[in-house]
């Protein structure tokens, strides 16, 4: 019989419970070696959702803190360094904050809810009350902490106040964990309250980093690396680590051998490839990295299924603005044209600033391009030259995010173009096979193309498809039918117009070497073999049109068979 597996940790963010509960865990305990020999004080890592930063922040909690059992790092690369280990494991006052939660459509709600935070985080150590070191006014100070009514002079003094309180009954100095600390500032920014939202993140973030003598050591997280000025002004003693940074390169995401020894620990090791070409592909630093969400799902469903596809596992966790804001600019020509070269695996050089605002983010394409790179939708390849960098999408998960929004930014703007694709449905209607062209060729040149080299026929053949059915989609009143899925043996549209008399059977066709009239002559022999024809007949149907539609790249035919 098999020896039982470990569990998949999929959304467990709690490192205690990871060890304690046999799930598995990627090694990533070399970052507190790595934090602790090149001090920073204070240290920010900006990393795109979901590669493990919030496991990561609950990892250096459990090393540090004075509670809590020790022996979850039996066995792990940070055992290894016994002299560390003796110096600082377990030796710490921790506070740990997750401003994740404060997320809201107004300021108030907001403030509330980064109150609750800190109370939370206060109502940990409740021993303070007791201690016979805290003076009177001291446990004063405390119980203003616990307070729900806490004004925001308060709660801009919190994380200071309690490091302090801790440093007194411990007599040693705290460390501070911050994760997502920037996700209050994209919030603000989206429902219109961030000059309010600045002004506090200032306050509770400077006094806690910049004024607070009590501070052993700081670690923030967040997506974006917010420009000192807006928030962290006067903080010397910052050390930024980006997905640039050649610094803890290994430390978020999973490593090409960290994903082959989890393949294979589970017997899925055949489906290496796919998950090398769906979920790899991130530059940080140096080193190529796997998403370890997408990873971890992934494998999840392949051990109960073999065959499951490869999906999409990120395009669910966030709102993905980022790309629709940058298809929208694809009006401008240049932009068009590298969004297309972007989505055929080309690689494009861009000036990346790393340090934005929210409120720049879309002030300028040059700001969405640097805001897709620090986000995760690009990746670098290769080296640097100063700001210069050469980007491109990381793997095929992040591609059908971008060839998703391309095609629902089409369908959007497919109804602005009523008049025009009117005359194209009317075109198919009588029979006018050039007229049809014309029109459909017009629209492929306006369109974002998706071509790819890498790709199968059939799935160029999809985009063409997709198109079509959008325009046909202007018909409302029109049956469309696309049997796409069905296999061999189908056509892929059937239009049957309003009037009820008529069918218009289409086959789309990719002229892979560019010969389109052949192209189109295969397409129409293809529909003599589908029974559609019959079934239209003997549904009383008189008048069938029969279109073979050939393209390749901006190109097309349309042939209307003879009867």
């Amino acid at each position: 019989m098999e020896m039982r597996k470990k569990k998949l940790p999929i959304g467990i963010e709690n490192f205690e419970e990871i060890r304690k509960e046999d799930f598995y865990y990627i090694d990533k305990t070399g970052m507190i070696a790595e934090l602790l020999y090149n001090w920073g004080a204070v240290n920010l890592f900006t990393r795109p959702r979901r590669f493990g930063k919030t496991l990561n922040i609950s990892m250096l909690e459990h090393f540090f803190s004075m509670n809590g059992d020790k022996s979850i790092f039996d066995g792990l690369e940070i055992s290894k360094e016994t002299a560390l280990c003796e110096e600082y494991m377990g030796k710490y006052p921790v506070i740990s904050i997750s401003l994740k939660g404060m997320d809201a459509l107004h300021f108030e709600t907001a403030f509330r809810m980064g109150v609750r935070t800190v109370r939370r985080a206060a109502a940990k150590v409740q021993y303070l009350l007791k201690s016979d070191v805290l003076s009177e006014s001291d446990k004063r100070e405390y119980r203003s902490l616990l307070d729900s009514s806490m004004d925001e002079a308060v709660f801009c003094d919190s994380l200071r106040i309690l490091s302090e309180l801790l440093e007194k009954h411990h007599n040693t100095r705290v460390i501070l964990l911050i994760d997502e600390y920037d996700v209050p500032l994209a919030k603000a920014q989206a429902n219109g309250y961030y000059d309010q939202m600045i002004s506090l993140m200032r306050g509770i973030l400077g006094e806690a980093l910049k004024t607070n003598s009590s501070l052993k050591l700081a670690v923030l997280t967040g997506c974006l690396r917010i420009s000192k000025e807006s928030i962290f002004t006067g903080l010397n003693n910052l050390k930024v680590l980006t997905i640039a940074d050649e610094r803890f390169d290994e430390c978020f995401g999973f490593t090409d051998k960290e994903v082959k020894e989890l393949l294979d620990y589970y017997g899925v090791m055949q489906r290496y490839e796919t998950v090398k070409t769906w979920y790899d592909g991130y530059q940080f630093g140096n080193a190529q990295v796997y998403c370890p969400w997408d990873v971890l799902n992934y494998c999840d469903r392949l051990r109960s299924s073999p065959d499951v596809q490869p999906e999409n596992y990120w395009i669910n966790t966030s709102s993905n603005d980022a790309v629709r804001r940058f298809i929208e600019e694809s009006a401008n020509a240049v932009t068009k044209r590298e969004i297309e070269r972007l989505a055929a695996g080309e690689v494009i050089t861009k000036e990346i600033h790393q340090e934005l605002t929210y409120a720049e983010i879309y002030q300028s394409i040059d700001h969405i391009w640097s805001l897709l790179f620090t986000t995760g939708y690009l990746t670098q390849r290769g080296k640097a030259e100063g700001r210069k960098m050469k980007l491109a999408i990381p793997n095929l998960e992040i591609r059908d995010i971008f060839v998703t929004q391309i095609m629902d930014f089409f369908q959007e703007n497919v109804r602005k173009d009523g008049e025009m694709l009117n005359c194209f449905c009317d075109a198919l209607q009588n029979g006018n096979e050039r007229e049809a062209e014309k029109i459909f060729t017009e629209y492929l040149r306006r369109a974002i193309s998706i071509r790819d080299t890498a790709v199968r026929t059939d799935m160029k053949e999809n985009f063409y498809h997709g198109i079509l059915l959008g325009i046909l989609g202007v018909k409302a009143r029109w049956g469309i039918s696309s049997n796409r899925e069905m296999g061999e043996g189908y056509a892929d549209i059937l239009a049957e117009p309003d009037t009820g008399n008529m069918g218009i059977i289409i086959e789309v066709k990719y002229a892979h070497d560019g010969r389109l009239d052949a192209a189109c002559k295969e397409a129409l022999k293809q529909i003599e073999y589908t029974r559609y024809e019959d079934d239209l007949a003997d549904d009383g149907v008189e008048k069938i049109l029969k279109y073979g539609f050939a393209c390749y790249k901006k190109r097309c035919r349309v042939m209307l068979a003879q009867k």
